[in-house]
């Protein structure tokens, strides 16, 4: 199971894109809202949560994502359910997954002590014991991390190729006709 978090003011493109592919890749994925189930993203696009944060199952957990958008991103480190969360999965070994903005909650949580990481260009200063680069998405151990809205497809193949493999996220590119760099 993959819960995608969503706060008032998260990024769409985060969420949505995420959500389309691994689906596509036949994982089981739910978003989880924090606050209700109607949470309206930073672009007035109101997307329905499957479940609150509070009905988040831990035990049959395999990744938790966070997309960005600073709203969301506030929303995130306001609710202490979503924190707590997100730190319990990775202490039980789960992947965690923050694109854009969102990396700042893994490093103020200490999941990104000794990571490589991105995130939004501008916010590496927050990145609070990461080694930092510029590729559009980074996996390091059981930590991935996107760099924004514009990867969010990078971000998302990603993730499918960390849970379900190299060939998986290839498949998936072909049949959305994915083409790195245009």
């Amino acid at each position: 199971m993959v819960y995608i978090v969503l706060g008032k003011g998260f990024e769409e493109a985060e969420a949505i894109i995420p959500c389309d592919l691994l689906r596509r890749a036949g994982v089981d994925v739910r978003f989880a809202g924090i606050g209700g189930l109607d949470i309206e993203g930073g672009h007035g696009i109101t997307v329905r949560a499957d479940c609150l944060t509070e009905e988040i199952e831990l035990e049959n957990l395999e990744m938790f994502v966070l997309p960005g958008g600073l709203g969301g991103v506030a929303s995130i480190r306001s609710s202490k359910t979503a924190m707590d969360a997100v730190a319990a999965a990775y202490e039980k070994g789960c992947y965690v997954a923050a694109i854009c903005a969102a990396p700042v909650i893994l490093a103020e949580l200490g999941i990104l002590e000794e990571k490589n990481a991105t995130c939004y260009p501008g916010m590496e200063a927050e990145m609070t014991g990461a080694f930092m680069n510029s590729r559009p998405a980074v996996a390091d151990g059981k930590v991935i991390t996107g760099m924004a809205a514009g990867t969010a497809f990078d971000f998302a193949l990603k993730l499918i190729e960390v849970l379900r493999g190299k060939q998986a996220a290839d498949a998936i590119a072909a049949g959305i006709v994915y083409q790195q760099g245009g």
